[in-house]
């Protein structure tokens, strides 16, 4: 696994334009076959998505390395992640920041993440369950936001959640998305088109009726 996670990085991801040196180097690193059911461990370092199960992917690993740089992340960052999924996002950040808090609206992946990366030691990454629109308040403000589901608009309350000088890195549409990256600053917010992308919806949390 260790050459095809070598030949992933240098084919899939340096050739197509990533130049982060940390992003590279925690792409390297972290052995993505891990974060997928034993079934699909044979594709787990082909250039595409994969299922893990209640509907959800774990990402093409281009996109991933691509999001991460798009951050622009500084070691002393902390990071929110919205849809933890497999976890396996969340491994790369933790290589590169200081904390990451990751929200995950299925429990059962919550769970499964939560367990997969204890297993491999990562101590600087929080797992919670619940809903993602909702963020990470008491936690706030963060240096840079990651959304691995996409909203059908950008989330308010996440932008809020920034600080000031910080990044957003979100896919945006229904059956079209484009990725775009969010950037607050003392004027306001500046967005940028970054490229076209598919993703799973970003789903609310259901609230019971009375």
């Amino acid at each position: 696994m260790e050459k095809q996670r070598q030949a992933m990085v240098r084919e899939q991801i340096q050739r197509r334009g990533v130049e982060d040196r940390r992003v590279l180097e925690a792409m390297r690193k972290v052995p993505r076959h891990l974060f997928v059911p034993e079934g699909e461990r044979h594709l787990a370092y082909h250039d595409s998505p994969l299922p893990i199960g209640y509907g959800q992917t774990i990402s093409q690993p281009y996109i991933v390395a691509y999001m991460t740089e798009a951050l622009h992340l500084q070691a002393q960052d902390k990071v929110l992640e919205i849809g933890t999924g497999s976890g396996y996002q969340a491994a790369i950040l933790a290589q590169i920041v200081g904390q990451v808090y990751s929200i995950e609206i299925i429990e059962e992946l919550a769970s499964q993440a939560r367990t997969t990366l204890r297993s491999m030691k990562f101590d600087n990454i929080m797992i919670r369950h619940g809903d993602g629109y909702q963020g990470w308040p008491e936690q706030a403000p963060f240096d840079a936001i990651i959304i691995t589901a996409a909203p059908p608009q950008v989330p308010q309350e996440l932008l809020n959640q920034l600080k000031v000088g910080g990044r957003m890195v979100v896919p945006i549409g229904s059956f079209s998305q484009e990725l775009y990256r969010f950037t607050k600053t003392v004027q306001g917010i500046k967005r940028e088109n970054l490229l076209p992308v598919r993703f799973v919806p970003m789903v609310k949390e259901d609230k019971p009726t009375r």
